[in-house]
């Protein structure tokens, strides 16, 4: 059935314009109840239970299907949070027959109002029809609202109606599900006759005009991990003068939540600070507490010189709250019977969050998630409810779940509808698949990779041609041939963005059938690739480039040991090897040019774990050894990127998908110059290139460390590459690599860009089609936004599940003592880098219920005076690790100083006596 509405409208050229809206009915929409009579049992997609289970409801006690309306379903989504949650909440949506249940707005009815009277309608349409199911059918649907008004109107109107809470607390077999229910609203469940603590945040209208006028400042709220009274707000827009503002204190800080995006007021300049160099944690306050933050908080306004202040502002308002579901652990209440306790978060970035809870025995020693509900003004926490139990702490399943979830890490398995669109085993390459693609498989061709690995994104050739040039190639995996535009597998790989390697476990961004099999080039086997050969003189000049679709047959699998050791043999003179030779002949002179050119070469100590082959528990923790052969395969893999780059931009100059580094500003490069004017050395930061060349020249006979060192910082100071669409942007520069146009090409199994790349390539040089998304530059943008994310999720991921495996060692260890060099000082601690573990840690000076030792901070030096030894930047010191499991929340490894001999703050040699679990853990008390 049609149903239309016409109606005119005014154009902003004076005439007049007829406008109908058709609404187009179906009839034939079953009811989603097997065996109804009423619709002959016909209905489409997910059913509902012929039966529902007895919930055992005291308000209403016989079998139910429950209709929440909108905002219940909104509100409490999270409560029953887990990944692809959504997904199941809209397949079992039901839609009645529309034409018995189709509502039109009403004159002077709002849009909220008409939805309300959409679902009561659909409520009561629902158990009209379920009465002539059968004469004795029982069934009833019940209408969930937390909206009195919507209630009232739907009892009046004959149909069951309970707020959420009321039908929650009726369900008597399961009290526990009380704890799961969200506070109603940002300001309830507050402290009664709490004091007031934080100012009201301004209406959004308000916070509109007033950054529409300039009077405040949108961003970004990022709190701090190392202080929680500061955190810094990113400027939107190109506001250029004040693009990050600092806050300091609880009351500017105002209730805001990591990633919150806020409205901030500029305060005046006499009242600008410095950031502070505290290292400060929540402990745990109560509502009472609050005097003594303010001690603390005036306590960070030390004097500094004022090339050191920073713009300096404070939260207005709340834009949009970004929360999410938080893991993390009970901080349980010792008052007894008490249902209100603390909860703390994983993330240090964010505030303890109030929760009220029967199970708090239960849950006490696990990981739980909570989600926040709102911040009301007289509470010094905000308040949040239970959502579910991930397991026991320090359990390796339980650990990695809450890093995974607390970075956002889609790894669920994949979904049938993914898995639909994988090929057919036995696969094997047929005809059609030759179709646009060269035979390379008389190719001496081998890959290189790390030990073990067995998604092979790339590999490589170098042979001699006639004419006494060389032929090198880059042969990378043909992902784009098996992974085709807009299906569930594309859509699920662009979600993901990324595969995620964590210490000893993987999660693909494409399923397993493809990342360890038919993609990857695994030698003996023949395998789709998408080749970058180009024709270079023995100078590694580039005479011609290729790039073709093909077929290869890999005749190597090789570690980069494996390479290393063929290179050096004098014994090995075969068609492999002396392909390897030709690679790192020709890699050494590109390595040696892109140096010249500006390209930096900076420092990042990485560690490998060697995995008891029973337990999977780290038994050896050590810095990876680079080889030659690691050198050789990043400068063809940097070639074949840079090729590929200027390739795709030729032929799509707005939708080019690429990857750029903005140039540091000079403030990130300070601690760098200062840690290294102290060693009597100058590093030039005006550009890439002098900064690399100050970098080579920073020697010191007497302390051949000090060069890794600085290179260390100098990686700190770098901001983070990026991809972007060529057409949404203008600077496409690579700081590092000193490259005016780079893009990712060579590892499509591992990153949705190098799938994106290898499209637009396969369409530059006529091998595929293209498709609308593909030159759609805003949507390609959107893309490049979530890669972003999602790159950076992951590589987060990756730090915190190396973090927990250092502990599993030291714990196994038990307390060792090593070599430090100080990285940084602080107003109350250093932090220092251990070379044998490429462990970085912080050693404190100050400690709760200690006297605490004269300090004296220097920022210029920078240095620390304790007492009467000056700590500087690179000087060696001798530590203790040892984990610290008196926080269970935060295990962590603990350093203290043992050289140089401070008394009262080194610790003795001998350390057999000492307690690994620090002081007795404080229970808490909470405010009213």
């Amino acid at each position: 059935m049609l149903k239309s509405k016409t109606f005119l409208k005014k154009t902003r050229a004076g005439g007049v314009m007829k406008i109908v809206r058709e609404h187009y009915l179906r009839d034939d929409i079953g009811c989603g109840a097997p065996g109804c009579a009423a619709c002959g049992g016909a209905h489409e997609g997910p059913a509902l239970e012929p039966q529902p289970q007895d919930p055992a409801s005291s308000v209403c006690p016989q079998p139910h299907y429950l209709l929440p309306d909108t905002n219940v379903l909104l509100h409490q989504i999270v409560s029953a949070w887990r990944p692809g949650t959504w997904a199941s909440v809209a397949s079992s949506l039901r839609l009645p027959g529309s034409l018995e249940t189709y509502v039109e707005q009403e004159q002077g009815e709002n849009a909220n109002d008409r939805n309300d009277r959409a679902i009561r309608v659909a409520a009561k349409w629902y158990n009209e029809h379920l009465k002539k199911m059968s004469a004795d059918n029982q069934l009833q649907v019940i209408f969930i609202t937390n909206d009195r008004r919507n209630k009232e109107k739907a009892i009046e109107e004959g149909i069951p109606a309970f707020t959420c809470e009321e039908y929650v607390k009726s369900l008597t077999a399961n009290p526990e599900l009380i704890d799961r229910l969200a506070c109603l609203s940002e300001e309830g469940n507050e402290i009664e006759s709490g004091k007031i603590i934080f100012s009201e945040h301004l209406p959004l209208s308000k916070l509109q005009q007033g950054i529409k006028s300039g009077t405040y400042l949108q961003g970004t709220f990022r709190a701090s991990r190392e202080n929680y009274l500061e955190a810094t707000v990113w400027i939107h827009g190109d506001n250029e003068e004040n693009k990050e503002i600092i806050l300091q204190g609880l009351k500017h800080l105002n209730r805001a939540v990591h990633e919150d995006i806020v409205a901030v007021e500029l305060l005046p300049k006499s009242q600008w600070v410095a950031p502070s160099s505290v290292v400060l944690h929540d402990e745990g306050q109560n509502e009472e507490d609050v005097e003594k933050e303010e001690e603390t908080e005036r306590m960070l306004k030390t004097a500094v010189s004022e090339k050191m202040l920073k713009p300096t502002g404070r939260v207005v308002g709340i834009i949009k709250r970004n929360w999410r579901p938080y893991c993390g652990m009970l901080s349980k209440s010792d008052i007894k019977e008490s249902r209100r306790h603390l909860f703390t978060p994983a993330d240090k970035r964010i505030p303890r969050i109030r929760i009220e809870t029967r199970q708090a025995s239960t849950l006490e020693g696990r990981r739980i998630i909570v989600a926040i509900d709102g911040w009301p003004r007289n509470s010094r926490y905000p308040n949040g409810h239970f959502v579910r139990n991930l397991g026991d702490v320090g359990e390796k399943e339980t650990e990695t779940e809450v890093l995974l979830l607390e970075h956002d890490v889609p790894h669920q398995p994949f979904s049938q509808a993914v898995l639909s669109f994988l090929p057919k085993m036995p696969w094997s390459i047929t005809e059609k698949d030759m179709k646009n693609r060269e035979d390379l498989r008389h190719l001496c061709i081998c890959s290189v990779d790390p030990p073990g690995c067995t998604d092979i994104d790339d590999a490589l050739h170098c042979r001699e041609l006639e004419n006494g040039n060389l032929e090198v190639g880059v042969h990378i995996a043909d992902v784009s041939h098996f992974i085709r535009p807009g299906n569930a597998l594309d859509q699920e790989s662009a979600r993901r963005g990324t595969t995620v390697y964590l210490c000893e476990k993987r999660i693909d961004m494409v399923p397993e059938l493809l990342s360890s099999n038919l993609c990857s080039l695994k030698c003996d086997v023949d395998r789709l690739a998408f080749s970058c050969i180009w024709e270079m003189n023995h100078n590694a000049e580039i005479l011609k480039t290729k790039f073709t679709k093909s077929v290869i047959n890999s005749k190597a699998s090789l570690t980069y040991a494996e390479a290393q050791l063929r290179i050096d043999s004098a014994n090995m003179n075969d068609d492999i090897t002396t392909s390897l030779r030709g690679l790192n002949k020709l890699a050494k002179i590109l390595k040696k040019r892109r140096i010249e050119k500006g390209a930096l070469t900076l420092s990042s100590p990485e560690v490998r774990f060697h995995m008891d082959s029973e337990t999977h528990d780290p038994i050896d923790l050590q810095t990876k050894e680079l080889r030659e052969t690691n050198s050789m395969v990043e400068e063809f893999m940097l070639l074949a990127n840079i090729s590929v780059a200027k390739k795709i931009h030729e032929e799509f100059s707005e939708h080019a998908l690429l990857r750029k580094h903005p140039a540091p500003p000079p403030s990130n490069y300070e601690i760098l110059v200062k840690a290294a004017r102290s060693r009597n050395l100058e590093i030039k930061t005006d550009t890439a290139k002098s900064l690399a060349e100050s970098l080579d020249q920073a020697e010191s006979p007497t302390f051949p460390y000090l060069n890794t060192l600085l290179r260390i910082l100098a990686t700190r100071c770098m901001m983070q590459a990026v991809y972007f669409c060529s057409g949404m942007d203008n600077d496409f520069h690579h700081y590092g690599l000193a490259s005016p146009i780079y893009t990712h090409f060579t590892s499509p199994i591992r990153r949705y860009a190098d799938v994106i790349v290898h499209r637009l390539l396969a369409v530059a040089i006529g091998a595929d089609c293209t498709y609308p998304e593909l030159t759609d530059k805003h949507k390609l943008a959107d893309i490049c936004k979530n890669l972003n994310f999602r790159h950076k999720m992951a590589q987060y991921a990756q730090r915190a599940s190396v973090a927990f495996h250092t502990q599993l060692f030291f714990k196994s260890k038990g307390i060792v003592s090593e070599e430090a060099y100080i990285l940084f000082v602080r107003k109350n601690a250093i932090v220092v880098l251990i070379p044998k573990y490429g462990l970085e840690g912080t050693v404190f000076f100050e400690e709760k219920d200690k006297p605490n030792p004269q300090l004296i901070y220097d920022d210029e030096i920078p240095s620390l005076k304790i007492e009467d030894t000056v700590f500087h930047v690179f000087d060696k010191v001798k530590v203790k690790i040892m984990l610290d499991s008196s926080n269970l929340q935060h295990q962590k490894i603990r350093m203290s100083l043992v050289e140089p001999q401070i008394p009262g703050i080194s610790i003795p040699t001998d350390t057999s006596n000492m307690d690994l679990n620090g002081p007795k853990k404080k229970k808490m008390k909470l405010g009213k």
